[in-house]
């Protein structure tokens, strides 16, 4: 591994190192990249040297976004939130579009900041409406957020909106089995239980190993009433035994919000 590292760095002074870098050039910013990622590639996330990596391409052109961006994917695995975020900051200063929902993702995943992710959702919304990040539109973290802070009026109305995002089209895709998810947990936490059973079970049919809406329908059917609430609860602890999860991109560096656990369901 140490020829290889040696080997790329020679490369890259072979290719770069001879004239003044043309840091306004975005081929040039984009071949200083590549060699540097594969560079930082040969080490695993949470080592410090791809820090280092990163911190020599800066050095060398400091209005690389990516280097950024790669140095914010480190400091989440170590959750080191305040310079995760300081780096993020730089990304979206270099290239806005392309950064600013994935801080707004960050936001509302990871570091809980609720308040700036629909900040960031927002402005990211009048540039690029209709756009998605993670596997989703930036209405269905907007409708997290908000749901998370209490305001359900309002989590509603984005989480229509990132159906009718999902829907754009010919209409015929099937709906984000996470939106409905979070949509019925949206519905349990307001008291709107027929409506949280509905998006609920339409969750599991079409993920019906979830463990948490598993979890969920349970909580839902036993505020109702409803016997069968304990198969649920049986089933989630089942399928999470069995290894099953949110799937979602990230989620076992940055869970998301309100995942049912073991210890959950051992207080039912």
């Amino acid at each position: 591994m140490r020829y290889i590292i040696l080997l790329l760095a020679n490369l890259a002074t072979t290719a770069f190192g001879q004239s003044q870098p043309d840091c306004a050039s975005e081929s040039y910013r984009d071949s200083l990249f590549a060699v540097y990622s594969q560079r930082a590639d040969l080490l695993p996330i949470e080592h410090p040297g791809r820090v280092q990596t990163y911190d020599s391409l800066i050095s060398i052109c400091p209005n690389i976004a990516e280097a950024y961006q790669e140095k914010a994917q480190h400091y989440m695995v170590v959750k080191d939130f305040e310079k995760l975020f300081k780096n993020m900051d730089k990304a979206v200063e270099l290239d806005t579009n392309r950064w600013l929902p994935y801080r707004g993702y960050l936001h509302c995943i990871l570091a809980g900041n609720y308040e700036k992710a629909i900040a960031d959702f927002q402005e990211a919304e009048k540039r690029m409406p209709h756009a998605f990040t993670m596997d989703h539109s930036f209405s269905f973290y907007k409708a997290i957020a908000w749901m998370q802070l209490g305001d359900f009026e309002k989590a509603e109305s984005s989480f229509l909106r990132d159906i009718a995002t999902q829907r754009r089209g010919e209409g015929k895709n099937d709906i984000h089995y996470n939106t409905l998810l979070y949509f019925g947990i949206m519905y349990y936490l307001s008291g709107e239980l027929d409506k949280a059973q509905e998006r609920l079970n339409e969750c599991l049919q079409l993920y019906e190993q979830h463990p948490t809406a598993n979890y969920y329908m349970g909580l839902t059917l036993k505020i109702m009433g409803n016997n069968h609430h304990t198969t649920y609860f049986q089933k989630a602890r089942q399928y999470m035994e069995e290894g099953y999860r949110i799937n979602e991109p990230n989620s076992h560096f940055a869970p998301y919000p309100r995942q049912v656990t073991l210890a959950d369901l051992e207080n039912q």
